[in-house]
């Protein structure tokens, strides 16, 4: 699916970009574009480049040149990248003043849909990029899930649990970011308080649990949440029914998980209200 996506979005051998090697065609079609005309996709997912692995790639370009084109669009008096931010990086630390580039006057949804599909064929988006890429598509081009994942190439699964991520507090989310969890590990997490998303979080990371070790902690955690609300269920309602006894009229008690709360008091006839006041006042 993502070959025929890339087809259709993208004009014939133009998908090549994502490969190892371009077409021949493409190849004659590149020219040289001076680096200082050109920006960075406002539509790149990816926000984070291993400084190790743009090293490597600059030492390439020193030695070999570019050896594949960059994508670019037409924007004012310059050109706004679409595809290829490492080569377009590693060619300035590399000094280079040129750089071959194929160009294409593609709208926004086209650019952001080819920034997505050229970073997920590299693998080199972390979940959360990925989610937020969905997402965008979701958002700025009322895009349906099932339109996304057609888009994109995956299944409408995997978008949903994506953008499901999306939930994780924010500390978790970051650890994603920095592939310290994966989206395995973290799955399990997404529903969970704030807190205990956290602690398992941490845990996972420290202990290097398993994807299916945090599927079984998170059961154990939610298992154990909700003994603990049954518990104090039970504490509620025996307070109520003792208060109840005592005033011989229904009360109502809710408590909130902040701690705060209500306490209702029915009576049906003003007596009944006069004889609750009568004992509030002799408590006094």
């Amino acid at each position: 699916m993502v070959n025929e996506i890339k087809k259709r979005r993208l004009g014939r051998g133009l998908e090549s970009l994502l490969g190892d090697k371009p077409a021949k065609e493409i190849m004659n079609q590149a020219r040289p574009v001076l680096i200082s005309k050109i920006k960075p996709s406002k539509f790149q997912p990816r926000t984070h480049f291993d400084p190790v692995d743009l090293e490597r790639l600059t030492e390439s370009v020193r030695k070999e040149g570019v050896l594949m084109p960059i994508l670019v669009r037409p924007q004012g008096d310059g050109y706004e990248l679409i595809a290829g931010e490492r080569r377009w990086r590693a060619s300035q630390a590399a000094g280079l003043l040129e750089i071959p580039a194929v160009v294409r006057d593609v709208d926004d949804l086209q650019a952001l849909e080819f920034a997505i599909i050229e970073n997920e064929q590299r693998n080199d988006l972390t979940a959360i990029e990925s989610a937020r890429a969905y997402k965008r598509l979701i958002d700025e081009f009322s895009y349906t899930q099932q339109q996304v994942a057609e888009s994109i190439g995956v299944s409408r699964v995997q978008v949903s649990n994506m953008i499901r991520l999306m939930q994780l507090p924010a500390s978790v989310q970051q650890m994603i970011e920095k592939r310290e969890l994966t989206m395995g590990q973290a799955r399990p997490l997404v529903g969970l308080d704030a807190a205990r998303a956290e602690t398992l979080a941490a845990s996972c990371v420290k202990h290097g649990l398993s994807a299916r070790q945090m599927e079984k902690e998170a059961k154990r955690s939610t298992k154990q949440e909700i003994v603990k609300a049954k518990m104090e269920d039970a504490d509620v309602l025996a307070l109520q029914d003792e208060l109840t006894r005592k005033l011989g009229l229904p009360v109502n008690l809710m408590c909130r998980k902040n701690g705060s709360g209500e306490l209702k008091i029915g009576y049906t006839r003003p007596e009944e209200l006069d004889g609750v006041l009568s004992r509030l006042r002799q408590q006094r």
